[in-house]
């Protein structure tokens, strides 16, 4: 791999208006790094829809897309024209991607029960990778992962972009790991509620939409889409809402996500276990339990409708960790993160940082190298999607592991998992984190897996 230059923190901390430490960064740009080495990346991108949008929209700097892989044509189209000029190559099937070797980078942004069939394909052939959260649909298909990217070397970012998030999030986990918080005793990872829906009717497909395709791995089920009232948002506009199963809307399908425990989870619980590794609290989870309210009715762990969202709604789970430790997830409070100290407490969110800890960082500054030292590579200040997208590219010429490698998320996506198979069951679960398996419920240990339809299966 190409050497390349690795970020700094300037010398200085100085406090932002809000009292938030502000960290410094080198002048000097990834795109400078690609400009005087190679050229720019040639990217394939697999789902083009509004998450693609925002990511290429802050990489176009870095990164030119040459291909696009979606099983809806009009995205693929509109995409093409946006981001490429009309000059990429356009298919539903995105295995001619990895096979063209001018490319050098995947984008994932699938939905969920999507992502871990091409990026298992994608590093077996060579590409590096950068996979929307969360990982993964089911525990077993994160090992199967960890064990790819082990075996082929290949640099894989997860787009948990919190973790590049400085004056906040990075701040706090800096707080942390520099001991201003003393030993963690309980953390508080506040994601939201879910949202349910009526019963949505059967209808015909979209004609540019592949629905066989998009289904995948998932069991075959009629296309949903229903018009719901319009209404005026805190605005004055007027909005015009729909549900349905497909390209918005799979997130409220077990079928194809985890709900709100996988979707903000991959964000807040993240952030939560990061900061227990920071504090030295490595090992575990042990258990998981707490309560979940669905909007459908569930039967050994399988929703009985099948014609209206399923995922949970509401949620209060306390995960155990090994020394009285307790995570907490819930729907219910502010938004953000409460990491509780014997020394300390502070809260984060996307919008503020506070506490006795932050506060007192006017009179006792963090060391100037704290933030990179929990970062570990090349800190930019700026847009969190934009630095997570430029420390997964400095990975990939530098051939070094991204802030949200494949590893450390799963450990904490296990957690989110857990919790989505205990509100199922309803009930307590226990856990064994060395085997990754689930003790004493065979019922429970079946939901570490999900099979994948015929023709969809994964070959490794």
């Amino acid at each position: 791999m190409h050497a390349t230059r690795r970020g700094f923190l300037s010398s200085s901390i100085t406090l932002a208006a809000s009292a938030v430490p502000y960290f410094h960064s080198t002048p000097r740009t990834l795109a400078d790094e690609t400009r005087s080495k190679n050229g720019r990346f040639a990217l394939g991108l697999i789902g083009a829809g509004g998450i693609a949008s925002a990511n290429i929209g802050v990489a176009k700097e870095w990164i030119d897309v040459v291909a696009i892989a979606d099983v809806d044509a009009g995205r693929a189209r509109t995409f093409n024209e946006k981001f490429a000029a009309g000059k990429a190559l356009l298919t539903d099937d995105y295995r001619r991607l990895l096979d063209r070797k001018d490319i050098d980078v995947i984008h994932v942004a699938t939905p969920d029960h999507w992502h871990t069939k091409p990026v298992v394909e994608a590093m077996l052939a060579g590409k590096d990778v950068y996979c929307e959260k969360p990982l993964t649909l089911t525990i077993d298909e994160g090992k199967l992962i960890r064990r790819v990217q082990r075996q082929t070397g290949r640099v894989v970012q997860v787009g948990t972009q919190q973790r590049s998030a400085f004056k906040l999030f990075t701040t706090a986990l800096a707080l942390v790991a520099e001991g201003r918080l003393g030993r963690i005793r309980r953390i508080q990872a506040a994601i939201g509620g879910a949202p349910s829906s009526p019963a949505l009717p059967a209808v015909t497909p979209p004609q540019d939409l592949n629905w066989d395709r998009w289904l995948g791995p998932a069991p075959l089920a009629d296309y949903r889409f229903l018009e719901l009232p319009p209404f005026i948002d805190k605005h004055g506009k007027e909005q015009k809402p729909s549900a349905g199963n497909g390209h918005n809307d799979f997130r409220w399908w077990y079928e194809y996500s985890g709900g709100k425990l996988t979707d903000w989870g991959a964000h807040h619980v993240d952030i939560a276990i990061w900061a227990l590794a920071l504090n030295g609290q490595t090992a575990g989870p042990t258990g998981i339990g707490g309560t979940a309210t669905h909007p459908v009715e569930f039967k050994d762990g399988m929703p009985l409708q099948t014609d209206r969202f399923n995922t949970a709604t509401e949620f209060l789970f306390t995960v155990d960790f090994p020394g009285n430790t307790k995570v907490v997830i819930r729907h219910d409070t502010d938004n953000g993160v409460l990491i509780e100290g014997d020394k300390g407490t502070i809260f984060v969110n996307r919008g503020k940082l506070a506490g006795g800890p932050v506060d007192a960082l006017k009179d006792d500054p963090l060391p100037a190298n704290a933030v990179a030292k929990v970062y570990r590579h090349m800190p930019m200040e700026g847009d969190e999607r934009k630095a997570h997208w430029a420390n997964f590219l400095h990975c990939v010429r530098a051939g070094s592991e991204p802030i949200s490698d494949v590893h450390s998320h799963m450990r904490m996506l296990n957690v989110c998992h857990l919790a989505g198979i205990s509100a199922r069951l309803g009930r307590p679960l226990q856990w064994d984190p060395v085997g990754e398996r689930i003790l004493g419920d065979e019922q429970a240990s079946a939901m570490l897996a999900r099979p994948y339809r015929r023709g969809y299966e994964i070959e490794v």
